[in-house]
């Protein structure tokens, strides 16, 4: 199956040393990748940890009216200071008291615009429901070798102008004996949509001067070779650009096939697109490697 590509997918799969360790340095785009659940959850576990160090910090310093000076008094207090709620049944009675209300409230006002910030650049990320064939095939295709895979908007709306990119990636033995993970750029029929709205049939012939020709499914596995896809579009609804991208392992790449026809024409005349053909592939014949 097509491996979607996310941001934090390599961190799974590559072991990277020598970095500065800055934990904290990319917080904020940490925030913006994860799921949503996550960023709030994260929101609320730092709210519930700020009130409990102020709820330490007026336990150990007392000086509140109407407590009998538990920590969990300490904490409600807390946080009826830092959400403005002031119910009043307790209330500092000393300086020291007075002055870490001041400081929990404005450091509450302070993480309330920030909180709110986080929240609306979280939901406000434009994002593309493209959805990627489960392999891709190679088969002949008008007598010539084609390696073929299918993209789809699973929204209702169109994505305008959209751009895709096809890249294979092989380890391939310099002339001085050096292994490198080389990086080809594959030339498509067609590398532009103006507009995508259920499926588009993307295909790359290959010809002699391909990085794919000759191929076998039996030499893709042993160049650990695999086909890095993007999308880049403009959202029609938003008017903001959207990205999707996904990649297929040799392993994902299906000899003597072509995807399977979506489309067909009524008897009065409409044309039908059956989506639950989307992944499916059919026989096509051998591949002759014949220039």
């Amino acid at each position: 199956m097509a491996t979607p590509i996310q941001p934090t997918s390599l961190s799974e799969e590559f072991e990277v040393v020598g970095l500065p360790k800055t934990p904290f340095a990319d917080a904020y785009h940490l925030f913006l990748r994860v799921p949503l659940w996550q960023s709030i959850a994260m929101i609320v576990l730092a709210y519930l940890a700020l009130n409990g160090v102020f709820a330490v910090l007026f336990w150990l310093t007392g000086g509140l009216a109407n407590s009998e000076g538990t920590l969990l008094e300490a904490f409600f207090f807390s946080v009826q200071t830092m959400g403005t709620i002031g119910y009043g049944s307790m209330y500092p009675t000393s300086t020291l008291a007075n002055a870490l209300v001041t400081g929990e409230a404005v450091i509450g006002m302070l993480v309330t615009a920030i909180s709110t910030g986080l929240v609306f650049a979280k939901i406000s990320q434009p994002g593309a429901r493209i959805a990627f064939s489960d392999k891709a095939s190679l088969g002949p295709m008008d007598g010539i070798p084609t390696l073929q895979f299918r993209i789809g908007n699973e929204r209702g709306n169109i994505v305008m102008n959209t751009q895709l990119t096809v890249a294979f990636v092989r380890t391939e033995t310099t002339a001085e004996g050096m292994t490198f993970y080389r990086m080809h750029e594959l030339p498509l029929v067609r590398q532009r949509a103006p507009t995508l709205t259920r499926t588009w049939t993307v295909m790359h012939r290959i010809t002699p001067d391909s990085p794919l020709w000759g191929a076998t499914p039996e030499s893709l596995i042993a160049e650990e070779a695999e086909l890095m896809v993007t999308v880049v579009g403009t959202d029609d609804t938003t008017l903001q650009p959207v990205f999707a991208g996904a990649r297929y392992r040799a392993q994902e790449i299906a000899f003597g096939m072509r995807p399977a026809d979506v489309i067909t024409e009524l008897p009065d005349g409409r044309v039908r697109i059956d989506l639950g053909r989307f992944h499916h592939v059919t026989p096509v014949g051998e591949v002759s490697w014949q220039a």
